[in-house]
């Protein structure tokens, strides 16, 4: 298959499972060997750029009211306590991913620990769906959501899906839970592409695969926090294609 048609294919499968609770990482992993297609680290930067640039897009004004009452010390407004509780849920994957570095990039050379990412996921979703004693997020929820953001560190386990079920059986409401999930991604997304890239710069021939994702991203933000994910009960459907898709990677492997 033509490259541009596989970059453009993959730059559309990352704007959508970023958000998805199915794991973008598994996604590419076997998109990538499905269309024999290695774009390198620089591509893979790139897109995650253009869906971090949909969160601060789609959350703009949360995100300037967030940093303004951080930076004014007013950190017991509604907006100062997220703002903490996010820097909290951020330090676990943060030293973790930074430590274990060199394990993590051998997980995504392996469909069966991608496979294995899919089943765990799709488990955790499951028992997620179920409703819960609604609860207010504290310090101590967003230290738990923070920790369960570790395990996302591998292929097939859903970023997006492992905090988002995490806020949901803390008992957070719907939309915090989901909210504060993808506010989780930009210091975690940004510190990992930074941390790879260095002092380089983009390509600016790479704007394309930014601008794809970004696009197809803002859409599914839109579509999982207007509508989809506002009921709990839904992510029995992620749940079971991530089991679907673990079941068939696994067959694969064995045959």
């Amino acid at each position: 298959m033509n490259d541009l048609i596989s970059s453009i294919i993959i730059a559309i499968v990352q704007g959508l499972t970023e958000w998805l609770p199915v794991s973008s990482s598994g996604h590419i992993v076997i998109f990538e060997k499905i269309l024999n297609y290695q774009a390198g680290l620089m591509f893979d930067v790139a897109l995650h750029f253009g869906t971090l640039m949909a969160i601060f897009v789609y959350f703009g004004s949360d995100i300037v009211d967030i940093i303004k009452d951080l930076l004014t010390g007013k950190f017991k407004t509604e907006n100062g306590k997220l703002g903490i509780y996010l820097i909290i849920a951020t330090i676990p994957a943060a030293i973790v991913g930074f430590l274990l570095e060199s394990i993590f990039e051998l997980a995504f050379q392996s469909l069966a620990i991608t496979a294995l990412g899919f089943a765990v996921t799709g488990v955790f979703l499951l028992i997620a769906s179920f409703p819960k004693k609604r609860k207010k997020l504290n310090s101590n929820g967003a230290l738990v959501i923070g920790l369960a953001q570790i395990f996302s560190l591998f292929p097939g386990v859903s970023r997006s899906g492992a905090t988002i079920g995490t806020g949901y059986l803390l008992g957070l409401e719907e939309r915090q839970a989901i909210k504060f999930a993808f506010l989780m991604s930009i210091p975690i997304i940004f510190g990992a592409n930074i941390l790879a890239i260095g002092s380089k710069t983009l390509p600016p021939e790479m704007i394309w695969a930014t601008l794809v994702s970004f696009i197809v991203g803002l859409g599914t933000i839109h579509l999982l926090y207007g509508k989809v994910l506002v009921a709990r009960k839904n992510l029995k459907w992620f749940a079971l294609y991530a089991l679907a898709l673990a079941a068939v990677l696994g067959m694969s492997l064995i045959i």
